[in-house]
């Protein structure tokens, strides 16, 4: 099918007091956006359409700055969501939509350690999908038919419905490929907390490459498994789970298994 590139960022002036998310031209209030550039650069040579683009870190940022004066008050304060699309003619184009301002550095969970860690209050219930899903790429495209069908099935809505979820619903739920490897949430990549530090699965499983995967990788915060590491007979319930995505920054979770989620109900090899 034909689908465009999609990236996803978040405006919020807290950023600029976090010297990790400065980008070459110094404190941005993006966040990750040159990696959020870099990855649609990246992602042009890689897929398979005949993409036309002339994407810079530069344009990225001047769309940025147009959808933000658009949607913004006069002093800029308000915090935003911003969709860039890359389509395969090459235009870029950007939409926004309010976000809660953050508050703290969006990173600091991934220093969460759960043998020693007062955990925080916000701790997400994830739920494991019941079905493979078999159509997931390294890409991040405008197709996410993938994640919401596998959030209906949860009894999650798809993102961006406005209609409310079940009322036993999670607060997400996380995929797995045809070979029972768990891939990554319907909102954004995955690690679990195994001998004392975050493991995330590796992209040949099927997972998005993640911005800030990228950068919790480069920090040494997280670390990528090898191949099929994180398998359904492996995941055990009430788990942590840490969750991070280019807008929301990084969030905990743990896993809830469902009855129907016995090793045994799903297919083998």
């Amino acid at each position: 099918m034909s689908y465009a590139l999609l990236s996803s960022t978040r405006y919020d002036p807290f950023l600029i007091s976090c010297a990790w998310n400065n980008d070459p031209d110094g404190p941005s209030p993006y966040l990750l956006l040159h990696y959020q550039a870099d990855r649609l650069i990246t992602s042009v040579a890689l897929d398979d359409q005949a993409f036309h683009h002339g994407t810079t870190l530069s344009n990225v940022k001047a769309l940025c700055d147009k959808v933000v004066h658009e949607h913004n008050d006069s002093k800029g304060e308000t915090a935003l969501k911003i969709r860039v699309v890359l389509d395969p003619p090459g235009e870029l184009s950007a939409t926004a939509a309010p976000a809660q301002a953050f508050t703290s550095d969006p990173t600091l969970l991934s220093l969460f350690n759960p043998a020693t860690d007062t955990p925080p209050a916000l701790v997400l219930t994830i739920f494991i999908d019941t079905q493979p899903t078999s159509d997931t790429m390294s890409l991040k495209t405008t197709d996410r038919r993938a994640y919401d069908d596998a959030r209906v099935r949860a009894g999650l809505q798809p993102i961006g419905s406005l209609d409310p979820p079940a009322s036993d619903a999670p607060d997400d739920v996380i995929l797995y490929n045809t070979r029972n490897a768990v891939t990554e949430s319907s909102v954004g990549n995955v690690a679990f907390h195994r001998n004392g530090r975050w493991i995330t699965p590796p992209l040949a499983v099927g997972c998005i490459s993640g911005v800030l995967r990228r950068w919790l990788i480069e920090q040494h915060r997280i670390f990528e498994a090898v191949e099929d590491e994180f398998t359904l007979d492996n995941i055990k319930d009430d788990e942590w789970v840490l969750v991070s995505n280019g807008v929301i920054g990084c969030k905990l979770g743990r896993i809830k298994l469902r009855t129907s989620n016995k090793t045994d109900d799903y297919p083998k090899d």
